[in-house]
């Protein structure tokens, strides 16, 4: 997508061809539509208006109502972060430096922005590929917001002018995905130099552990129990701690994994949201519900006692079953079950393979836990618990 396909739908023209095609889109109706439109419209406005409108409907799911006046490119909607993860973020940033000059280093199509901006934080963005800024600038045009967006490489950029530096550097190559943070664009080399001033930095949530600077802080991200991110937060930002989980949309954050001992599962098994579990704080759980660990180096969590807390999901324990195919396969047929959650931790199969295999057909539905215990796997035949949740931890 090249910079003039976004700024057609800019103009007077280009602005009613999208509302148009936006008002008659649905999924897989691209083709009837382009064909309808080309009979009134050029063919060129036509496709970048056709293109937005399946973007904007895709949008929805990250941006809500606002996808509706954005702009997008396919990459930088895939890239780009969601409304609460960056209204989070933003928050942090003007709670500890309110009113703050911040400058996003690699900024998409302009989501953190958006964010920053309706947080009262006076925002620039710099984006390298000139439709991604195109599409910035106009983001920020539609939704009423004040800032610039600047076309350029984040290495050549002078950030001693601002507060805060937040950067996302581009973990993919060749269109794939990059789990390795040496392999980060701009180079981890400029991520950890930005980190010895006042910056946040969005990163993978598979970062390692080892490779936070002294000093700085890493935060994992869920959101509806779903893990998003990592930032690494320093200097001002800094919040004197070294790993935090932050569960969405609750709010709920711990920082710290108190010891917990080792014992045989009880009437409930916890299952810790996916934050807390890469941020290392599974201990916070057994905590929170006063329980223990199944094994102490997997992040199940037991206890006798039915606690609610956002930071786990819970499931009552119903029986222990040998982990052998042909038990379990009797089991699902005494049990009528045809519904079958299989959730694992430290076991090496595939869960889609497994229920395949037992073939459920019945009417009753289950949870499978599946884990190891020292050297030995075993399994627990479970009922999801929904709780009503407290976000003061």
């Amino acid at each position: 997508m090249d910079p003039s396909s976004i700024t057609s739908l800019l103009t007077p023209d280009g602005s009613a061809v999208l509302a148009e095609t936006c008002a008659a889109f649905s999924p897989g109706s691209e083709l009837r539509l382009v064909e309808q439109l080309r009979r009134r419209y050029d063919a060129a406005l036509v496709t970048a208006a056709v293109t937005q409108a399946s973007l904007r409907h895709r949008a929805t799911a990250k941006f809500g109502a606002d996808a509706e006046r954005m702009y997008f490119t396919p990459d930088g909607l895939e890239q780009a972060t969601r409304t609460t993860v960056g209204v989070h973020r933003a928050t942090r940033i003007a709670q500890a430096l309110p009113g703050a000059t911040v400058v996003d280093l690699g900024c998409g199509i302009g989501g953190d922005l958006i964010s920053a901006a309706r947080a009262g934080l006076r925002v620039t963005g710099v984006e390298r590929d000139p439709a991604t800024a195109t599409a910035a600038r106009a983001n920020l045009a539609a939704l009423g917001l004040p800032g610039e967006v600047l076309v350029g490489d984040a290495e050549a950029q002078d950030v001693s002018q601002y507060e805060v530096v937040f950067a996302d550097p581009a973990r993919r190559a060749d269109g794939k995905r990059v789990f390795d943070h040496n392999a980060y664009s701009p180079p981890w080399s400029f991520i950890t130099e930005l980190l010895t001033g006042t910056a946040c930095v969005k990163v993978a949530p598979g970062i390692p552990h080892s490779a936070v600077p002294d000093g700085v802080e890493a935060e994992w991200v869920s959101d509806a129990g779903e893990v998003k991110e990592a930032a690494l937060w320093s200097g001002k930002l800094y919040a004197g701690t070294a790993r935090r989980a932050t569960l969405l949309p609750s709010g709920a954050t711990v920082t710290s994994a108190p010891e917990a001992v080792s014992a045989p599962v009880g009437q409930y098994i916890y299952e810790p949201d996916g934050a807390v579990v890469r941020a290392g704080l599974v201990t916070a759980v057994a905590e929170a519900v006063d329980g223990w660990l199944l094994d102490p180096r997997i992040a199940y969590v037991s206890g006798d006692a039915l606690v609610a807390t956002p930071l786990a999901s819970a499931y009552e324990v119903i029986e222990e079953l040998p982990y052998k195919e042909k038990a379990l396969r009797s089991w699902v047929r005494a049990q009528d079950i045809g519904t079958l959650e299989i959730k694992k931790r430290g076991v090496d199969f595939d869960p889609a393979v497994l229920r395949k295999k037992l073939s459920p057909k019945g009417s009753a539905s289950a949870t499978l836990i599946v884990t190891r215990i020292g050297r030995d796997a075993v399994a627990y035949s479970c009922r999801r618990l929904a709780l009503a949740l407290d976000s003061n931890i």
